[in-house]
């Protein structure tokens, strides 16, 4: 089988390492992260985040055979099949991302995770190549007695978080979250079946976590694309509730099965998300916006047409005196309710913690073989900001007209 090469404006030209990877590539459960937004509604507030999971799981893939590259030149044994695995973890560790990725996860699955999607999509896979992505799954739910594969998989430092912070830097525009992932994946090497980070890596690693941080304030949780992905989650909530009293909605077949609250256990819902994607959303609201209920069509209205409310934020939380407040002004000015005012006028907070050094901390080793952690290396400069837990507090609110008709 020819490997397919593909242009990455990232790291130049990707590689697909084995047939068996590429097969994974052309499957269709990976084919679909191509209609699914790697940043969900960042667009409309940074042009340019149009990139999918689907770019974004071939770096990740990309930068695993990066890592096993650097390891084995540290003489670290790594067989082909171990390898294979983890270039298929970082291929499909994000197949259970549902339509925008992050944003309405809790709306269609309220009680499973993408995590959990994830791997049930990976073990239906595996019975479908019958039994070849076992040691995968093994990495993937941290099974492996080899634990350096799962960490690659998912810790501090990962792979994932490599390529999207890279990635999302890159086309947000936001220079300030780039990071060096050569440099950190050179650094990588392994004590005692651990992933461990050679001592001189620190300044790398505290940039790292520097990065992270200012990419969360700075773009994953801007105010705006923030308030957007609100407003979907409230678009979704006020038309779960006129499903449930028979109110005509349409949607797609796929987003239906969802939306009317199947019971069923993951593996029911297979059939119908690996059909879920991006443009069943884009559907629904287009068609909202002529819905009779007028809750319903403004919120479509308000995401389609990016005229959204006005939101403010604060390092204090907002009294419920000023939310009724905003809410009883909205009602005086607008034709909707009380009750269906709480669309369009709410508060809430956010929070940010960067390092938790009590989950799977981050290990240095010196050149003596001597390994100690991160945080009590002199040389780290920003430690309490690294660890600080940040909250901010925010309210939204319709100001002015033109939200309602």
């Amino acid at each position: 089988m020819k490997l397919t090469q593909y242009n990455d404006p990232i790291y130049g030209f990707i590689t697909i390492p084995t047939p068996f990877i590429a097969k994974l590539v052309n499957h269709p459960y990976v084919q679909r992260l191509r209609r699914i937004k790697q940043m969900g509604l960042s667009f409309l507030v940074f042009p340019t985040t149009e990139h999918t999971r689907f770019q974004h799981v071939l770096g990740s893939m990309h930068l695993a055979t990066k890592a096993v590259g650097v390891l084995r030149n540290q003489d670290i044994p790594i067989s082909d099949d171990e390898a294979e695995a983890l270039y298929a973890c970082m291929l499909l560790h994000d197949l259970g991302h549902g339509p925008f990725s992050h944003a309405l996860e809790h709306v269609l699955m309220p009680n499973d995770s993408h995590e959990d999607m994830s791997l049930a999509l990976i073990q239906d896979l595996n019975t479908q190549f019958e039994g070849k992505l076992s040691l995968a799954i093994e990495m993937f739910t941290n099974t492996y007695p080899r634990k350096f594969f799962s960490q690659l998989v998912s810790s501090h430092i990962d792979l994932d978080r490599l390529d999207y912070l890279k990635r999302d830097s890159f086309y947000s525009g936001v220079t300030e979250g780039n990071i060096n992932s050569d440099r950190l994946i050179s650094m990588m090497t392994v004590k005692d079946n651990g992933l461990v980070f050679h001592a001189k890596a620190v300044y790398s690693i505290e940039k790292f976590l520097l990065a992270r941080r200012m990419m969360y304030w700075s773009v994953y949780l801007h105010k705006t694309s923030f308030l957007a992905e609100e407003l979907l989650v409230r678009f979704f909530k006020r038309a779960k509730e006129l499903i449930s009293t028979s109110k005509p909605l349409s949607v797609t077949a796929a987003l239906a099965s969802f939306l009317e609250g199947s019971k069923g256990s993951i593996i029911d819902k297979i059939q119908y998300f690996i059909r879920l994607d991006d443009a069943d959303v884009w559907i629904m609201l287009k068609e909202a916006t002529a819905n009779e209920d007028v809750v319903l069509s403004s919120l479509a209205s308000m995401l389609l047409d990016r005229k959204f409310p006005k939101i403010i934020l604060s390092n204090n939380p907002f009294s419920k005196d000023a939310l009724e407040q905003q809410r009883s002004s909205v009602c005086s000015k607008h034709p909707i309710s009380q009750e269906e005012s709480k669309y369009v006028v709410f508060s809430g907070s956010f929070h940010i913690q960067g390092y938790k050094k009590s989950i799977s901390p981050i290990q240095l080793c010196d050149n003596n073989g001597s390994c100690f952690l991160f945080d009590t290396s002199s040389d780290v400069a920003h430690f309490p900001i690294l660890t600080k837990m940040d909250s901010k507090y925010y309210m939204a609110y319709p100001k002015g007209d033109g939200y309602f008709s």
